[in-house]
């Protein structure tokens, strides 16, 4: 496979991944209500982040305890990279990272569906807090916006060490 051949594959990996990842979750919604489908959701990322970003590490060679730059690393390089817009901003000190979604597949299959939109905030601290963890017991995790706080589809988070 030439390398157009192995972006497209891994795109439609990342894609695919997503997609069983929504098809997991709303047939646990469906079955067992929102509110038991986020704590099963949030379960399961709580096991699964570790695991990513210690796989992400190994195979690009990032250093564990390298703050805030090994976390960007691994944050760029996470299937949801692939298929979901992202942007990073650093403070002028780079003590802080910011990380935007510019738009959201989960939210947008959602809507599609006539759905409300996806409350991610809690599985979304559980999600950065085992990253975070597994990258640098350092950094501590900020959600800056994200459903379902009010008005909002995509969200916002910041990275900080401890103590800065």
């Amino acid at each position: 496979m030439d390398r157009q051949g192995l972006l497209q594959a891994l795109e439609v990996m990342a894609k695919n991944w997503l997609a069983l990842d929504g098809c997991w979750f709303l047939g646990a919604e469906e079955r067992f209500g929102l509110e038991t489908a986020i704590d099963l959701d949030s379960r399961a990322w709580d096991r699964y982040s570790g695991v990513e970003a210690h796989r992400i590490m190994a195979a690009f060679d990032i250093p564990e305890g390298g703050g805030l730059e090994s976390f960007e690393r691994v944050l760029r390089l996470r299937a949801y990279a692939l298929v979901n817009p992202q942007r990073f901003e650093w403070s002028a000190a780079r003590t802080r990272l910011r990380f935007f979604m510019e738009s959201c597949r989960v939210q947008e299959a959602r809507q599609r569906k006539k759905l409300p939109a996806f409350p991610c905030k809690p599985v979304g601290m559980v999600e950065f807090r085992g990253l975070a963890a597994a990258v640098d017991a350092r950094i501590r995790v900020q959600c800056l916006h994200c459903p379902p706080d009010p008005g909002q589809v995509t969200c916002a988070w910041e990275f900080a060490l401890e103590g800065s």
